[in-house]
């Protein structure tokens, strides 16, 4: 028996957006949860623990915009490691 990967006909989507004190975390659509460091985005870093709460998801999750600070993400740029 052997398995095959699972195929998505759509890019995973942010389900969910947190932050700790060193990381920004979202959960995707396809099941992963993806952790990057704050420091890679100076605003979020710097911005208090209510402000990175305040986020939107845009186009049912294919970005991440925090309009209290004016910063944008995209998912794909997170999966790529791009910053």
């Amino acid at each position: 028996m052997s398995t095959s990967p699972v195929k998505f006909a759509t890019e995973p989507l942010a389900l969910r957006v947190r932050t700790d004190e060193f990381n920004l975390i979202v959960d995707l659509s396809d099941g992963r949860v993806i952790s990057v460091p704050l420091v890679w985005f100076p605003r979020l870093y710097n911005a208090s623990a209510e402000e990175r709460a305040d986020y939107e998801l845009l186009g049912r999750g294919i970005g991440i915009h925090w309009s209290r600070i004016d910063e944008d993400l995209s998912v794909a740029g997170l999966l790529l490691g791009t910053h």
